[in-house]
């Protein structure tokens, strides 16, 4: 007779650690290959002065949102248990969207602009994946 193997599905506690890493390291990585093969990340608004987005910057976007995501998630399920899934995925999709106003809006190279959508193409694929509850 052969011993079955159990496997348990990690804790929703780390499977959300896990996926707010993911949300910081992908986009990292993104940017990091980007920079290797010789994008210019200078950015320039309207208004205001050429900015160069760093690593740091871009780690640390990718962590509040991905800090927000989860507190509004675990409002929503907090509050409307039902609907929190399908409410939360609706709105990551909709601020996934919204995110490449600023994309658009500034004057970057095309390699910058590509690299950096990549990033939040990367942040919403790691949390929509990973923190909300798998379905049963």
């Amino acid at each position: 007779m052969s011993a079955a193997t159990v496997t348990s599905a990690p804790s929703p506690l780390r499977r959300r650690a896990l996926g707010i890493a993911a949300a910081v390291v992908a986009p990292l990585a993104i940017w990091a290959v980007g920079a290797l093969a010789g994008v210019d990340y200078t950015v320039e608004s309207p208004g205001q002065p050429a900015t160069v987005i760093g690593a740091g910057a871009i780690a640390m976007i990718a962590l509040g949102a991905a800090l927000l995501g989860w507190a509004t998630l675990a409002l929503l399920e907090r509050f409307a248990p039902r609907v929190a899934r399908p409410v939360w995925i609706s709105l990551a999709v909709v601020v996934t969207a919204l995110s490449f106003v600023p994309v658009f809006s500034v004057e970057a190279t095309g390699g910058a602009k590509l690299a950096l959508g990549a990033t939040h193409v990367a942040v919403a694929v790691a949390l929509i994946a990973l923190l909300p509850r798998p379905r049963r």
